[in-house]
């Protein structure tokens, strides 16, 4: 029987005998040698590898256990240098991290398997790269990112239990305030309501008076009607300057400037100077005067009304005095005689103080308001274009401008029943009156006399306010007339 063959001494070595006399280093060496480095140096060396492949005595290919650990062991290193975790499937992760602990490589036992080691290898290797969870997976970010939403949801569910009452209590003031604000137009429009019907109320005023005798509360509204009747036949035309060859417009106005400061220095009433005028006015109607007698024809109407209206007039003396004694006394009563006789003597003129004076009583008897009327009213002897306007629209017109000027509020249904016209029946009048005031003054006696304190400055005031305001009420269409008579005259 042939000796047996020592394998040591034929000098071959089995790659897997650990007794051998090899170089190479075995797994539990290379655990020592990881045991023996220090921890301070902060890295573990990896052992050498072995031999991809061995091959047995069948010359077949055999796989290594070892190798599933090896592969455990580089891939224990990069997890802990990652700082990752891993899933704790399969057993081999689990007894890989258990060596990297102890501090090495532990020496399979004989109950591990090839097909284990393998089957960790495999499985590590079929692993796909990393996938990144999503936000509902349940792990990690999406975890917290669900209870986070989890939280707020629940939150917002909360505000949302709290927010009907807050709502209700919102749509309740909203509805308080809708129905106050309803209940304010409502009143307001009963306010309305009611001021319009008190200014289309008329106010019975002459009841008050019916204790007064000297009023004539019985018979006022009669007198009155018949002032209106009456105030149309003494009406004078307004265009006989056309049948005046010597006269002008221009020289009325001069004349009448004149009579009103002889008016002044006299003392006399108003009415004495609106009848003294229209008696020129009818008498110049009815006859032609030259140029030398016009104002002959003004003194001897002054002296015919001041015998008429006043108490004790002044003696005709004084009237040819004022002249500078360019009439005679005897120039003046023949005159007076020749004018009465013209007019037939009709001295039944409906004088427009009495018109303001009845309007007036509608205005409370407004001191202010009727200064201002007087001085409006005269605007009317001076300026020749209200010769066609009866003289109780004249007056009313004057009240409507002085309560404009002096802000007395609006012209109401009492005003317009005392005075007997409404606001468009005055608008022509009261126009004429703005114009008049808004032009350059050209009757100095006039102006100065209702410039002293006495009269309140009435024509220093109305002036102003007309500067400011004559745009809202004048018309260029209103001015050409005049502009054109002008013209012609000149």
């Amino acid at each position: 029987m042939p000796p047996t063959r020592n394998l040591r001494a034929r000098g071959t070595m089995n790659e897997n005998d650990e007794n051998g006399p090899s170089t190479r280093v075995t797994r539990a060496k290379a655990a020592a040698l990881t045991t023996d480095v220090p921890a301070s140096t902060g890295a573990i060396k990896k052992p050498l590898q072995a031999k991809k492949a061995a091959t047995g005595v069948n010359g077949t290919q055999r796989k290594r256990a070892a190798l599933g650990d090896v592969s455990n062991v580089g891939k224990a290193d990069n997890g802990e240098a990652k700082d990752t975790k891993k899933s704790s499937s399969t057993k081999a992760g689990l007894t890989s991290k258990a060596t990297l602990k102890s501090g090495g490589v532990q020496k399979l036992s004989q109950h591990n398997s090839s097909r284990t080691a393998l089957g960790a290898k495999d499985n590590n290797a079929k692993k796909p790269a990393p996938e990144v969870k999503r936000p509902g997976s349940g792990s990690g970010m999406g975890s917290a990112m669900k209870r986070t939403s989890s939280q707020k949801s629940l939150q917002e569910k909360t505000l949302q239990a709290e927010e009907p009452p807050r709502k209700k209590v919102e749509i309740e003031k909203a509805v308080e305030a809708k129905a106050q604000a309803s209940q304010k137009k409502e009143v307001k429009a009963k306010l309305e309501v009611e001021e319009e019907e008190e200014q289309n109320v008329v106010a019975d005023l002459d009841t008050e008076d019916l204790d007064d005798p000297l009023m004539a509360a019985e018979y006022v509204v009669e007198i009155f009607d018949y002032l209106r009747d009456l105030e149309m036949e003494t009406l004078p035309n307004p265009h006989y300057i056309d049948h005046q060859p010597d006269l002008e417009w221009k020289m009325r106005g001069i004349l009448v400037d004149w009579l009103i400061e002889v008016h002044t220095r006299f003392r006399l009433l108003p009415e004495t100077l609106f009848l003294a005028v229209n008696l020129i006015d009818r008498f110049l109607s009815a006859e032609v005067v030259a140029l030398d007698r016009l104002q002959l024809v003004g003194v001897a109407a002054m002296f015919i009304a001041s015998k008429y209206e006043e108490v004790l007039s002044p003696h005709v003396a004084n009237f040819s005095h004022v002249a500078d004694e360019t009439f005679t006394d005897r120039e003046i009563l023949d005159a007076e005689r020749h004018i009465l006789a013209t007019l037939e003597y009709n001295m039944s003129y409906p004088n427009p103080m009495n018109f303001l004076r009845r309007i007036s009583k509608a205005d409370n008897y407004d001191i202010q308001t009727r200064t201002l009327g007087k001085y409006l009213m005269e605007i009317s002897l001076l300026d020749h274009r209200f010769l066609g306007y009866p003289q109780s629209q004249v007056g009313a017109a004057a009240m409507y401008l002085a309560r404009l000027i002096l802000e007395r509020g609006p012209w109401d249904a009492t005003l317009a029943h005392y005075a007997g016209y409404t606001e468009e029946e005055i608008d022509p009048v009261f126009r004429l009156m703005v114009d008049y005031l808004h032009r350059p003054v050209c009757h100095e006696a006039f102006f100065k006399k209702y410039a002293s304190k006495k009269f309140l400055k009435a024509s220093i005031m109305t002036r102003q306010w007309a500067k400011k305001y004559h745009r809202l009420y004048i018309e260029s269409a209103l001015t050409e007339p005049y502009n054109s008579i002008k013209d012609s005259d000149e």
